[in-house]
């Protein structure tokens, strides 16, 4: 472009640039994030650059022909309010195309998002503090359930099939994965993992609160007792909400999700903990 600024895909080594921005605005993304982001759709990552500096990042990542993720949406702070924001964010619109687009947005920002053609759904809000549990057994490694198993599950919490993202997020190393099996099913599921600051659990799915709390308590054991612990619950869940009160959790940090059109039928019922606010 003539003033210097250009837009293009990052390489998958350039996510973690997008991660490390996330982490000075207080987003706390986990520290093997960025891998597990770059199995979907690598040209959904894209970055804004001011003569060859990084100045702008943002992703909006397509799942498949019907909806996309947006995330990363982060302009260098001694770059703001010069218009970069809104070229980079027309870019990732555009990769888009006719998709449905969801995001969690921050508060500050969600006005801004209205104006673009997105709905509120709901209320995210992240709740961490120390948790004390007691070790539960019983419980099969994620990575031992079979693959397509996991995937219908998903399918009931998730706008879109992420069978290679759910792959990754599951075999980390470092990330921890369980399941609950109840009557040959899954009853209960998640993952934890290592972040800037503790540890977060995400997703946590289950049936019922009684299954939660045995999932929230096994994968909450992994941060050892001294470390705080993150949920990102969706506040139309009571029963999450009141998971996260009960174990002392206090709301750290609020976003809200929002999508330009339809999405299939959720059981938000069943999220205890959200994924990811990057990609879903």
């Amino acid at each position: 472009m003539a003033d210097g600024f250009h837009i293009r895909p990052m390489r998958p080594d350039e996510i973690a640039l997008a991660a490390d921005w996330a982490a000075a605005e207080g987003w706390n993304p986990g520290h093997a994030d960025a891998k597990c982001f770059a199995t979907v759709d690598p040209q959904g990552f894209l970055i804004g650059e001011l003569d060859g500096k990084p100045a702008a990042t943002i992703s909006c990542v397509n799942y498949d022909d019907s909806f996309a993720f947006l995330g990363f949406y982060i302009v260098r702070p001694d770059l703001r309010g010069r218009g970069y924001g809104l070229r980079i964010w027309n870019a990732a619109m555009t990769h888009a195309g006719a998709r449905t687009v969801g995001l969690d947005g921050v508060v500050a920002q969600q006005e801004n998002y209205k104006k673009s053609g997105f709905q509120l759904a709901y209320p995210n809000i992240r709740y961490g503090g120390i948790v004390q549990t007691d070790p539960v057994y019983d419980l099969t490694p994620l990575a031992l359930i079979e693959p397509a198993v996991v995937q219908a599950d998903d399918a009931t919490v998730f706008p879109a099939p992420r069978a290679a993202f759910l792959h990754a997020w599951i075999h980390t190393l470092l990330h921890v994965g369980l399941a609950l099996k109840r009557d040959g099913g899954l009853a209960a599921w998640g993952v934890i993992r290592p972040c800037r600051d503790g540890f977060k659990i995400g997703p946590l799915v289950a049936d019922d609160r009684a299954a939660a709390e045995i999932m929230f308590s096994a994968l909450a054991s992994f941060a050892a007792g001294n470390h705080e612990v993150f949920l990102d619950v969706p506040s139309v869940n009571r029963d999450a909400v009141a998971l996260a009160q009960d174990h002392g959790l206090e709301p750290v940090f609020e976003t809200a999700r929002m999508y330009t059109g339809p999405i299939r039928p959720l059981r938000l019922d069943r999220v205890f903990g959200v994924t990811t606010f990057e990609l879903g």
